[in-house]
Parts: structure tokens; C-alpha cells; sequence
């Protein structure tokens, strides 16, 4: 229906808005603390807001009936190890993505980000078997340009912070592959739950390395990220049922607006017309794979 379609792109509105603010209140953490102690206060304070849905889950996984038989205790012992893996996975991804968040301007985190359901595209191929068309070697291209305009390597130095940002996008890909695999048996909010639960946990090591007294204002604003994350997740979640992708994608482009009228309002960031135009690539490509995929689907049916 037209108005579920209308509804679905509020909603992915809803998820640039909190991703935005998201990027905000980490920037103005900035270096305060390490981008590993951050991610471990925010995962750990979404996997305390989150325990109604993961505590029976874990329960579920972790008891072990009587009558249970071997290959149902097989099961549960494979759901769990999957669920770790992903938040190791997903844990290595979010210190990336800190530590760019607090280094370089939050407009370029955002269009650098873009880049990956690019990635997402390829390990759909890969590891689910969907098949690549020409027209996605196109698009990619098209993506693969766009991340070199906002990074201009040979024209400006390639700071850790972009280096970060670029190697986390495709672990984030990885994470979100594996969440698709999961979408099939268990809830979005179980599989946001469990993600805040393993990621945490498995900071915990390296955390205890570099760990710094935080003051009590930046616990709040990673408190704040935590809720704001969760809420941008679930928004997504619900665009991603009522809308195409084909309307839903090219409104994440909303996303690098408010992160660069941001970054030049409360950050002083210089607007660069290059991560507009690169941001701009890349979600054009994602677009053109959401459209050409969406229309050869319903050609198909």
C-alpha cells in the first residue's frame, strides 16, 4: 500500500536521525577516552536496556533438558557460538568506527560508511549463493570511484582515522550478512539484544589494557548512544518491512546531511564538496543494486 511505502521512508527518516546524533555525541566524547573503552560502555549499557530480550535467549541456549537429544544440544551449542563469533566480529567493526568517529569529520564517517551494502552485495554472492549481474560490477565501480573522491589518496594524506572507517566497512558487512542468517529464526530485537551482549563481553580484555576513569558526562552520552542506536536500529527494521529498498536507500542519503550541517555547526568541520559528491556515488550505486534487484524480483514472480 502507498501509505505503508510513505510510512517505511519516515521511518528510515526516524534511523539517519538517531545515526546522526549517534555520530554526534561520540565526536564530542572525541579522545577523551579510548575509541575500545567507548564501544564497551555503549554496547554494555545497550545489552543492560536490551536483557528482557537476550536473557531467555541465553537461558534457552545454556540449560540443557533431560530429554534433550545429543544433536538438539548440538544445535543450541552451534546457535550460541554463532552468536558470539558475530559480536567478536562485530566488536572489531565498532573500534574502527570509534576511533574514525573521533578523529576525522563525521560527514566523511558517514559517506565512507555508504560503502557497505556494497560489501554486502558481494558476500551475499559469496556465502549465500545470490548470483552477481553485470550490473552490480557496475554499480560497485561506481561505489568503489565515489570512496576514492571522499579519500583523494595521492592528493591529500590518508589519515588513520579514514584507514579505519575503510577496513570497518567490511567487517560491518560481515556482521550484517551473518544478522540476514540469523533474521530467519530469531527476532530483530533478539539479534540487536544478543549483539550488544557478545560485543560487550568480548571487549572486556582489551579493555581492561587501556581502561581510563571515565567521567561521569561521557558515560551519559554513550548511555544516550546506546538508546539512540537501539532506537535507529529498530527504525530500520521497520523500514526494511514496509518500504523497497529502492525508497528506502536513497533516503539514507539524508544521513550525510545532517552529519555535515553538524560537523559545521557543533564540530567547526570544513564543508567538503568532495565527500558530498562521494557520498552521493556511493549511495547511487546502492541504489541502482536495490532498484535493478527489486524489479527483476517481481519480473521473476
Amino acid at each position: 500500500m502507498k501509505s505503508d511505502k510513505i510510512i517505511g521512508a519516515l521511518w528510515m527518516v526516524v534511523t539517519t536521525i538517531c545515526f546522526s546524533l549517534t555520530l554526534t555525541f561520540v565526536r564530542y566524547i572525541g579522545t577523551d577516552m579510548p575509541a575500545t573503552q567507548a564501544a564497551f560502555i555503549r554496547y554494555l549499557a545497550g545489552a543492560i536496556m536490551l536483557a528482557p530480550f537476550w536473557v531467555p535467549v541465553v537461558r534457552r541456549l545454556l540449560i540443557t533438558g533431560k530429554n534433550q537429544t545429543e544433536e538438539a544440544q548440538k544445535i543450541k551449542r552451534k546457535s550460541l557460538g554463532f552468536f558470539i563469533l558475530r559480536g567478536a566480529i562485530h566488536s572489531i567493526a565498532v573500534i574502527l568506527w570509534f576511533y574514525a568517529t573521533m578523529h576525522i569529520p563525521i560527514a566523511e564517517v558517514t559517506a565512507i560508511g555508504y560503502s557497505i551494502p556494497l560489501y554486502v552485495t558481494i558476500g551475499a554472492a559469496l556465502f549465500f549463493g545470490e548470483q552477481i549481474k553485470p550490473y552490480h560490477f557496475m554499480a560497485l565501480a561506481i561505489g568503489f570511484i565515489g570512496a576514492l573522491i571522499i579519500i583523494r589518496p595521492g592528493f591529500q594524506e590518508v589519515s588513520l582515522g579514514q584507514l579505519a572507517q575503510i577496513v570497518a566497512s567490511p567487517i560491518f558487512a560481515a556482521s550484517y550478512l551473518m544478522a540476514k542468517k540469523l533474521s530467519f529464526r530469531e527476532s530483530s530485537m533478539v539479534i540487536i539484544g544478543m549483539l550488544s551482549l557478545f560485543v560487550s563481553m568480548t571487549q572486556i580484555p582489551i579493555v581492561l589494557l587501556v581502561w581510563v576513569p571515565p567521567n561521569f558526562f561521557d558515560v551519559m552520552c554513550l548511555g544516550f548512544v546506546a538508546i539512540l542506536a537501539t532506537i535507529g536500529h529498530y527504525a530500520m527494521t521497520q523500514s526494511f518491512r514496509l518500504t523497497p529498498m529502492t525508497i528506502s536507500q536513497p533516503v539514507t542519503y539524508l544521513q550525510l546531511v545532517w552529519a555535515t550541517i553538524m560537523g559545521i555547526y557543533l564540530f567547526g568541520d570544513m564543508f567538503d564538496i568532495y565527500v558530498i559528491i562521494g557520498g552521493a556515488m556511493i549511495t547511487l550505486s546502492a541504489t541502482v543494486i536495490a532498484y535493478l534487484d527489486t524489479r527483476n524480483l517481481s519480473e521473476s514472480i
